[in-house]
């Protein structure tokens, strides 16, 4: 009978120890999936410079526009967190949408072979940022399910394991999202 409660308290400490790794590996993942993501945004905050001095040159009047660049990516870079670098990303994006606007009341500047790599530089990495991001709210998803789900919700939380925040468009982004661009010819 001692050795049946015995093998019966192995096997139960064995599934502990696989359900915890199984949580440490997710958490680790999630972690990754961050930094990738973080490390698109810094190279999206070290091209905007660049485009702004490009545009400058063209369109030194646009000083508002510019400054509220330039205001938006020192927010951005100074952004902790998913939540808060989610806020601050989406005011980037929305003046770089206005910036990016400028090119249609300045002819020379759209022919501008810098500005015209530096836009594509640009769009490449807003798709990259985007695959991040997928892949980071899906690691996200997994852990956050695997903390709250039976048997892990029992014990996950005093052992250090926290829900995670997704990396979400903020509300006052999303009605910027929902709108078709105007395009005019």
């Amino acid at each position: 009978m001692a050795w049946v409660v015995l093998g019966v308290v192995v096997l139960l400490l064995l599934w502990l120890v696989v359900v915890y790794n199984r949580l440490v590996s997710l958490r680790q993942v999630t972690g990754q999936a961050w930094s990738d993501v973080d490390v698109q945004l810094k190279l999206r905050h070290d091209l905007v410079p660049n485009l702004v001095e490009t545009v400058k040159g063209y369109a030194a009047h646009e000083r508002g526009t510019l400054e509220a660049v330039v205001a938006a990516r020192n927010a951005a870079v100074g952004a902790n967190g998913p939540a808060a670098q989610a806020q601050a990303e989406g005011q980037l994006g929305a003046a770089l949408g206005r910036l990016l606007a400028l090119t249609e009341a300045y002819p020379e500047l759209k022919a501008n072979q810098n500005f015209l790599q530096l836009q594509a530089e640009l769009s490449d990495i807003e798709n990259k940022i985007a695959a991040a991001r997928r892949f980071f709210n899906n690691a996200v998803a997994e852990y956050n399910a695997a903390i709250q789900s039976v048997p892990a919700v029992f014990f996950a939380g005093s052992l250090g394991f926290t829900s995670r925040t997704f990396f979400e468009v903020p509300e006052s982004e999303r009605a910027a999202i929902n709108t078709a661009p105007q395009v005019k010819f």
